[in-house]
């Protein structure tokens, strides 16, 4: 039995923000994939999903992330998964840049789905 190919983007697509940048990489039913940068000093919003789980490898620098009350500190090729729910936060408290690659899966991949809790920037 073949299966058919499943309906795939891949474009490279830049947003900025005022903590860095992403790029959508790839976009398929049920996954997209991201490159995230995060300037020296700044964090993305305290948040969580309703609809998505997320897998975070680091390739770039030393990554402070937050899992619900846990702080941890990753370097390059360390990777840590973010269940449908789970408070996280990703920060880069280093003179360098952080970037890594991030995996989303679920029903809903858009980014209205962002729950903020707490935000440097005004967005909670």
């Amino acid at each position: 039995m073949t299966m058919p190919p499943q309906t795939r983007t891949e474009t490279i697509e830049r947003t900025e923000r005022p903590w860095g940048w992403y790029e959508t990489i790839s976009v398929a039913p049920g996954n997209k994939i991201k490159r995230i940068g995060v300037l020296p000093g700044r964090q993305i919003s305290l948040q969580k999903h309703h609809q998505r789980a997320e897998h975070w490898v680091v390739v770039v620098g030393t990554a402070t992330v937050t899992l619900d009350e846990q702080v941890l500190t990753l370097a390059v090729g360390a990777h840590v998964d973010i269940a449908i729910g789970q408070v996280h936060r990703l920060a880069n408290h280093s003179e360098v840049p952080v970037e890594i690659v991030e995996v989303q899966f679920g029903s809903y991949l858009e980014e209205d789905d962002i729950v903020r809790l707490s935000d440097d920037y005004g967005r909670a």
